[in-house]
């Protein structure tokens, strides 16, 4: 099985979103995406540019019961046993703010981070700081530069508050386009977004690339830099581009407890960025204020849990691995990944490809870019990708 391809040239010519779109109601279930309104075409699929879109289960409301649930990059070993325990130990304390613990949270993160705590900005996940920077800095307009296909939280919001969104396609081995995308800013972009790794494709983009280019780009326009997955690597934050703010430039590095650290439902994630960046996004959000009591305490205790951390980066690798493997002897070509998720054309159309595998309660993402049909898996126990790989077999025959 072999993916289609289109040129840059007829990439770039396709105009307008499909016909027959509406503006749907902020969506109840499974994009997973942003809560901001999205663009449905007649077939119920979410449209997110005229080259990129999902295909969304029509059963609507109802969440099916899940025997392997890999559509949604949760890590499935984790929380780690430590920040359980600090959990644990801190619910009677569910009765107070928790802003001490906060701060102090806050401190150990500058710390890690080699930054100033000024430079840090807690919030409830970093999904919800990638919206509010949206929402904050694009609420009078202008347009967001960003990778096609790339995450939409950020640019879902961006357009439902007036923004546009001026998307540049990836290159042909998945990383950044950094030069078309440095020729899309104008003056009216009012800000840059790179998810790096980039979420769906797993890629990434070569660091002293991108330090350059943010390095020289933030100059004129912030950055934003989401980093949920960089974790997963295992030097990952020897490729972070936090450094960039001892030096002053106009970057927004993102990290989250949701990933590596399996703290999806506790929702706790910050943002590193310049003191007046972080400000503007002050005057309007408290941030921290939507984490609880319990899940602070976790967040501090999970970033001393090394031991778990290295055990999660393994087994994902693993699993990984083992992905390949099935896939290979299927003869499906891969998109070589550095995240807890990986791609792969399918042939059988999106749509069905995502009931089917549904039927035998195996939950997966079904997208479309480069005008071919896509899976994204995301990495759960071996367990689970073996059930995922039964599955895939019987869909695919």
């Amino acid at each position: 099985m072999t993916s289609k391809h289109i040129s840059r040239r007829d990439w770039l010519r396709k105009g307008a979103l499909a016909t027959g779109a509406v503006v749907a109601t902020p969506y109840f279930g499974y994009s997973g995406q942003s809560k901001a309104p999205l663009t449905l075409n007649s077939s119920g699929d979410a449209l997110y540019s005229p080259f990129f879109k999902e295909y969304l289960r029509k059963d609507k409301i109802e969440f099916p019961v899940w025997d392997a649930k890999l559509n949604a990059n949760e890590n499935p070993y984790g929380p780690s046993p430590k920040a359980l325990e600090a959990f644990k130990n801190g619910a009677a304390g569910g009765n107070r703010y928790a802003w001490k613990e906060l701060v102090e949270l806050m401190g150990k993160i500058a710390e890690f981070e080699g930054v100033a705590f000024e430079n840090i900005m807690m919030g409830p996940g970093s999904s919800d700081l990638l919206e509010k920077t949206a929402m904050v800095l694009c609420m009078k307009g202008g347009n967001v530069v960003s990778a096609d296909p790339a995450y939409m939280s950020l640019i879902q919001v961006a357009k439902s508050v007036g923004a546009s969104w001026k998307p540049v396609p990836l290159k042909k081995d998945w990383s950044h386009d950094l030069k078309a995308m440095e020729e899309a800013v104008d003056a009216e972009t009012k800000l840059v977004y790179i998810c790096n790794p980039n979420n769906p494709t797993g890629t990434i983009t070569d660091h002293d690339e991108l330090l350059e280019f943010c390095s020289r780009v933030s100059e004129k326009v912030p950055v934003f830099v989401d980093e949920a997955y960089l974790a997963f690597l295992g030097e990952g934050l020897k490729r972070s581009m936090v450094g960039l703010i001892s030096k002053g430039k106009d970057i927004i590095i993102a990290r989250t407890f949701s990933k590596i650290h399996g703290m999806a439902g506790l929702r706790v994630g910050y943002i590193v960025g310049q003191e007046a960046t972080l400000g503007k996004l002050r005057e309007v959000t408290r941030g921290g204020m939507g984490i609880s009591y319990p899940s602070v305490l976790a967040a501090s205790a999970a970033m001393d849990d090394t031991e778990f951390l290295d055990k999660s980066r393994i087994l994902n690798q693993q699993c990984r691995e083992y992905v390949y493997e099935r896939l290979t002897q299927m003869n499906i070509d891969y998109v070589p990944s550095h995240t807890s998720f990986i791609i792969f054309p399918i042939d059988l159309g999106g749509q069905e490809f995502l009931e089917k595998m549904t039927d035998l309660k195996v939950g997966v993402r079904a997208f479309q870019f480069m005008d071919q049909d896509w899976c994204r898996v995301s990495m759960g126990t071996m367990d689970e990708m073996k059930l995922f790989g039964e599955a895939l077999a019987k869909v695919l025959v």
